[in-house]
């Protein structure tokens, strides 16, 4: 079971944790961090109170707060948009996976909307909306008022008896689609009647005490629930999979504002299908098959649930809103996952990285996908196309999604070659053994195996963490943050060595020489690959977001400047520096504005060709024109 630790810590952070001599330097980084911090405290009191205040049985609000949170408090930042330890979904939330800057992401004026819970809840309570966003009281208040609310509606009465209050979680999870609404009600109960128990973000052990109580179904039989599983799904043989389609409609008089994907026919169309993001939904398998089916301007290929079922809610050829960056949706396939990055150690289990691992096989072998970590990226990995967007880009799947043990069960190797070159270094750590301890919300957690490496300044354990020109301002420092990508790199990524001090080993990383502790090559493996580097007489070269055409390919297209692509300059590659790529590929671009109106969708190849790197957290793209090949040394 998952721990995290107060906001104090003394023991935890020692020397024999970390397999390092100097551990004294992580306790600083914690501490400081823990004098600016706040919190909101979630608590067993908290959940008996409010569970009084409405007339729900505290059995019930703990155990569906459980299976939508794990019990932890969560910002809400996922294209799902539930907050808080009861997912509170907000159906207006504005975001954009579609990634594209030409689209609002305006909230849709049909009727049909995703369910609203912060909104009913902030109108039940008579509070701020944005209380029931940030905080856990209100948070659980909200999500009891709601179930009482709802178990008027399907009993007519606030039930003496826990056993009927079924109905009332069916209504909560706001799904109309009977396998997903049951299943979620199913898990509720079961886990009262097994019972749970589980530490907070803020330290607080909460224990929900197992009940013999067999669920009265009768009381969802008025709930009107559709059947809405489809044959014929993109899965392989042996998997557990349901076709749901993804809302495809349009919102209001305007054909450009419609959702939650485009048409496309991949890859015979001209866009190749050459990457796999996995990302986490920041919530439950149910909000997400929700929110795909609403007027929410996000969708994704599949959904993996904790115990490996697989849900196809968008056809591999059709290209979901998912990524951020319309780039990559263009060419990618997305799959998401139940669970929260900061506690992902709770939800990625062992059927969920075997169904994964299966079904990318599957899908590595019927598009040319190549397995590598070039091609097979986390969310985290993708860029944004302007500054504004790569500062809020994703972090999922996080720290705890275990790259080492998912590629063991692709049966793929980290690092495919076995003759490496030295010049080249490939992150690998042992993740059982790689524990790091970082800060999410207010709260430091515990030291856990993670598949990240932090990154510093100097070479020694009380340098700095290097910064991000895009995330710190000033020149400020990185910090231990879970979310704070720009210090930090993943097992897998490869990037070009660019000096050696004893124990500590330099990489180029965005634009600048980051230092990691590496005694004996143990973080890392001898890696291969392409190696660029500016053109001679370049002081430096801009990387991009995405590999877009030059504006003549657009000529004679019809298409107005103001509907084609545009990636903003995001970094500066200076010269004197290598970065490991693949490619080079042509560019394009797929004009999608309108809804079903296939005629007027088009690819644009450019004759502009780009190679992909490595740059930070996050891979970006530099233009061929601008740097030469370089043999790795």
């Amino acid at each position: 079971m998952r721990k995290v630790t107060k906001l104090v810590l003394t023991s935890v952070l020692t020397a024999s944790l970390f397999t390092v001599p100097t551990g004294d330097f992580l306790k600083r980084d914690v501490k400081a961090y823990a004098e600016t911090v706040t919190k909101t405290e979630v608590s067993q009191a908290v959940f008996e109170n409010a569970a009084k205040e409405f007339g729900v049985p505290v059995n019930v609000l703990m155990s569906v707060a459980y299976n939508e949170s794990r019990w932890q408090q969560h910002e809400g930042k996922s294209e799902i948009g539930g907050y808080g330890v009861m997912n509170l979904v907000e159906s207006d939330h504005g975001r954009n996976a579609k990634g594209d800057q030409t689209v609002s992401g305006a909230s849709s004026s049909s009727e049909e909307k995703t369910q609203d819970m912060i909104g009913q809840a902030a109108e039940l309570l008579n509070v701020d909306s944005n209380l029931l966003k940030t905080d856990t009281e209100q948070n659980i208040r909200g999500g009891a008022a709601l179930l009482a609310e709802y178990a008027k509606q399907t009993t007519g009465e606030l039930p003496s008896n826990s056993a009927d209050w079924y109905g009332a979680v069916v209504k909560y999870t706001g799904s109309d689609i009977e396998e997903t609404a049951t299943e979620f009600a199913d898990d509720v109960y079961a886990t009262i009647q097994t019972g749970v128990e589980n530490t907070t973000s803020n330290g607080n052990k909460l224990t929900l005490n197992a009940e013999n109580i067999v669920p009265n179904k009768d009381t969802a039989k008025n709930i009107p629930l559709r059947n809405a599983k489809f044959t014929g799904n993109d899965c392989p043989n042996g998997l557990e999979c349901t076709y749901i389609p993804a809302a495809y409609k349009q919102f209001s008089a305007s054909k450009t504002n419609y959702g939650n994907y485009d048409i496309a026919n991949r890859p015979q169309d001209g866009l190749d299908i050459r990457y796999i993001v996995i990302h986490d939904i920041e919530g439950s398998v149910q909000s997400a098959i929700n929110t795909f089916l609403g007027n929410s301007f996000v969708s994704s290929h599949y959904i993996i649930s904790k115990t490996g079922a697989v849900t196809e809610m968008v056809r591999p050829n059709d290209v979901p809103w998912h990524a951020g960056n319309w780039y990559f949706n263009m060419h990618s396939i997305g799959i998401e996952h139940e669970g929260f990055a900061a506690t992902g150690a709770d939800w990625y289990s062992e059927q969920m990285y075997r169904s994964t691992a299966k079904l990318v096989k599957y899908l590595s072998a019927e598009y040319n996908i190549p397995i590598d970590r070039q091609h097979i990226l986390g969310h985290d990995e993708i860029p944004g196309l302007t500054v504004a967007k790569q500062k809020a880009m994703h972090w999922d799947p996080g720290a705890y999604w275990n790259w080492s043990h998912f590629f063991n069960v692709l049966g793929e190797s980290i690092n495919p070659s076995n003759a490496g070159n030295s010049s080249i270094v490939t992150i690998r750590p042992n993740y059982n053994t790689n524990l790091e301890s970082y800060t999410y919300g207010g709260s430091v957690l515990e030291p856990l195996s993670s598949s990240f490496i932090q990154l510093r300044t100097e070479p020694y354990f009380s340098a700095p963490l290097i910064s991000d020109s895009v995330l710190q301002s000033n020149g400020a420092p990185g910090t231990i943050n879970i979310n704070d990508w720009g210090n930090k790199a993943a097992i897998g990524q490869s990037y070009v060595k660019a000096d050696q001090q004893g124990d500590w080993s330099a990489i180029y990383f965005g634009g600048k020489k980051a230092w990691f502790y590496n005694p004996n090559n143990k973080n890392t493996v001898q890696g291969n690959g392409i190696v660029i580097t500016p053109k001679e007489g370049l002081t430096s070269i801009p990387v991009y977001g995405a590999a877009y055409p030059e504006n003549a390919a657009y000529d004679g297209t019809g298409i107005a400047s103001s509907a084609r692509g545009v990636a903003e300059v995001l970094y500066q590659l200076p010269k004197g520096q290598s970065y490991v790529a693949t490619g080079p590929v042509q560019s394009d671009y797929y004009h999608a504005k309108y809804f079903n109106d296939p005629s007027t969708n088009k690819v644009v190849k450019g004759q502009e060709e780009y190679y992909q790197i490595t740059f930070n957290h996050r891979v970006g793209f530099v233009k061929k024109s601008d740097v030469e090949v370089v043999e790795p040394k």
